[in-house]
């Protein structure tokens, strides 16, 4: 199973649907989400999740909406229910348009209230938009959630809720519908904390701190390694120009100090720079052993 399953596992399994007004809400946000859609005036909602469907059919079940059917189609499990019987329950809270569900003016003012006060009804819809139409990347590799819903305006609505509560969300148009999604594993973690999955946070946290761990270390590893390139680029035109020195007879024109340390490095090819100047017999800075390494490089160029 995926990370995104074992968030929605554990979403479907909480025992929190004593409270009428937030199991309404979440249901609400099950019928927002971009897996919703209505046809011939049925509703029907898919998911790959057995879990999942089963907490939407308790929801259902909860808010008095008794008569709709499951079905197995390929990989998907697909609920339907009429479109008649959830306007007979909802008619205060949604409107049915021809592609989508609404949200009426009460319902608007209930979400706004209740996010306003971070109340438990905002956490239900977006734990159910999450549920509906939600993903979050596997954090081993990268992070990204985001949820999927039918219209700009719910979009901007999840985004307004989100922000009262200090969660920093964008939106973006895929194909014809609109999600609001995060990057930052910060923020996803407000996320998961916020629809109840603490669990998943865990989780999420513990694979992020591990990948984050191996980033450093990769990043440790390979500055090293390109350190190590640089110190025996740099020995390799070093020994060059000495040699080109020897060659031509000018070695011996150099003063005693340069012939020492060239001499060193002759003998010294992965040496760094401290651990010539430990070998001379005055030693001296990192920073005196590569000028004088550098004048002799540059001696060897006049020739």
């Amino acid at each position: 199973m995926s990370f995104s399953s074992d968030v929605k596992e554990e979403l479907s399994k909480l025992e929190n649907l004593s409270n009428k007004e937030n199991v309404k809400q979440e249901l609400i946000g099950y019928l927002l989400s971009c897996n919703t859609t209505i046809s011939n005036h049925t509703i029907k909602f898919s998911t790959e999740s057995e879990y999942n469907i089963n907490r939407l059919s308790k929801l259902l079940n909860n808010c008095q909406i008794l008569e709709y059917k499951i079905e197995i189609q390929d990989k998907n499990f697909i609920i339907t229910f009429k479109q008649k019987k959830l306007e007979e329950k909802f008619e205060q809270f949604l409107k049915v348009e021809e592609n989508y569900i609404d949200l009426t003016s009460k319902e608007l003012q209930i979400i706004k209230q209740s996010s306003k006060q971070g109340e438990a009804p905002i956490k239900a819809l977006m734990r159910g938009m999450f549920l509906g139409g939600g993903a979050i990347n596997n954090p081993k590799k990268t992070n990204q959630l985001s949820i999927g819903t039918n219209t700009e305006k719910i979009a901007k609505l999840m985004l307004e809720n989100l922000k009262e509560n200090s969660i920093k969300v964008k939106i973006m148009k895929k194909g014809e519908n609109y999600h609001i999604y995060i990057k930052d594993g910060e923020e996803i973690s407000k996320v998961l904390a916020f629809i109840g999955a603490s669990k998943a946070v865990l989780e999420f946290e513990n694979m992020r701190i591990e990948k984050e761990m191996r980033n450093k270390i990769n990043r440790i590893v390979n500055c090293k390694e390109a350190n190590l390139n640089k110190t025996m680029n740099a020995s390799i035109e070093q020994i060059e120009a000495i040699n080109k020195l020897k060659k031509s007879k000018k070695f011996e024109q150099l003063d005693e100090k340069l012939k020492e340390i060239a001499e060193i490095r002759l003998k010294n090819p992965n040496a760094n720079l401290a651990q010539i100047s430990k070998m001379l017999k005055e030693p001296i800075g990192k920073s005196g052993v590569n000028y004088r390494l550098k004048k002799i490089v540059d001696l060897s160029k006049n020739i």
